[in-house]
């Protein structure tokens, strides 16, 4: 079939929007048409080469939600009709990632940046007949896509796509950051550094956890205003300006939790992230660096690392497996436990996809969506 897909054809590049041919689905797989898709950071790396894809051109967006509109041969557990989320991670469930209920290290993880399908072919492809990848073994910036039966996740129908669709990524990864690798506690000083579309769900999990005191910091005002709608007890614009008030609040000590999100992580912003944690403390590292960027954080030697005895934890998928993560942040959000609708601050048709990241780099939106209707 044909369909409509906001492709990358060189990186640095901009998204062009243009028609493509679409495979059926073959063994495991499933067609699925899109109704709502995030535009997350991550896919935003691809397109600036700060993450560079091994194959272009390319179908991004991985936070993605739609309808089943038809099953490949082999397909177990989900029927036409259905609403499913994308999961950038597969769920082979037999690693021992998967058996160990680590869905989201699953070996299959490997995969995503290729661009093919899980068998190593791929089902989108240019007018000319040219193979077009799809980022996290996904693609989502498109109509209609096929997609393995393991990259997706079942949900009920009660909640609207163009809500639900956070879930697959922002609200999952920054929501775990907190509760899961930074292992929030009741009473904790929590500090959030960058608070986009996944940081502010840091913030709201760590209010969830019962952190006392949820510090944000990010330079762009509207941004810190946000924040303190969703959970945060106060903003300032950097790590450095946040110090003070910290350690007034922790007798000197800093940070229980420092989590990172900022749109690219640095060198020196680790270093001082890492300075911001108390003794036996914890730093998350969730945002991501550019892959060009020598692998050393200043200041750090092993007497920096051994004798304060704090932990760098990195957080992939808010180290959660998602098919337990959707359905449970969902529950949340239906017991009013969650904020979902007030993070989508504008939509966007796919046309516009192209503006929809430039107001996220300028900082105008918590997270902008993509609605096919438009």
């Amino acid at each position: 079939m044909r369909t409509r897909a906001a492709v990358l054809h060189e990186a640095p590049g901009k998204w062009s929007v243009e028609e493509v041919v679409l495979d059926k689905p073959q063994e495991g797989e499933i067609l699925v048409e899109m109704v709502a898709t995030g535009l997350c950071h991550s896919d935003d790396h691809i397109a600036t080469g700060d993450m560079p894809a091994a194959h272009l051109p390319i179908v991004a967006g991985h936070e993605g939600a739609g309808i089943v509109k038809e099953l490949g041969p082999g397909v177990t557990g989900l029927e036409v009709g259905d609403h499913v989320l994308t999961s950038f991670i597969p769920a082979c469930g037999q690693c021992r990632w998967c058996a160990c209920g680590m869905q989201n290290l699953c070996d299959r993880g490997a995969l995503i940046m290729l661009g093919h399908q899980l068998d190593g072919t791929f089902r989108m492809h240019t007018s000319d007949g040219r193979d077009i990848g799809t980022a996290g073994l996904l693609g989502t910036f498109a109509e209609f896509q096929v997609f393995d039966q393991q990259s997706v996740v079942k949900i009920e129908k009660d909640i609207p796509l163009e809500i639900a669709c956070l879930v697959a990524c922002g609200v999952q990864t920054g929501f775990g950051s907190a509760s899961e690798a930074g292992a929030v506690k009741p009473g904790d000083t929590v500090l959030v550094v960058g608070v986009g579309g996944i940081g502010i769900n840091a913030v709201q999990g760590a209010r969830a956890a019962g952190a006392a005191h949820i510090i944000a910091a990010d330079p762009v005002a509207q941004k810190k205003q946000w924040a303190l709608e969703f959970g945060a007890t106060e903003s300032h614009d950097s790590v450095s300006a946040s110090m003070e008030r910290i350690r007034h609040l922790t007798n000197g000590q800093g940070a229980d939790v420092v989590i990172l999100c900022p749109g690219v992580v640095t060198n020196d912003l680790l270093g001082e992230a890492y300075q911001a944690v108390r003794k036996a403390g914890t730093l998350v590292v969730t945002g991501i660096g550019r892959e060009s960027e020598e692998a050393i954080i200043p200041g750090l030697n092993a007497n920096a690392l051994a004798l304060p005895q704090k932990r760098i934890q990195g957080a992939l998928y808010g180290m959660k497996s998602p098919r337990e993560a959707m359905p449970m942040l969902l529950d949340l959000y239906r017991a009013g436990k969650l904020l979902l609708d007030d993070l989508v601050t504008a939509t966007y048709s796919l046309d516009q996809i192209n503006q929809g990241f430039e107001d996220m780099r300028n900082g105008r939106n918590i997270r902008g969506v993509i609605h096919f209707a438009q």
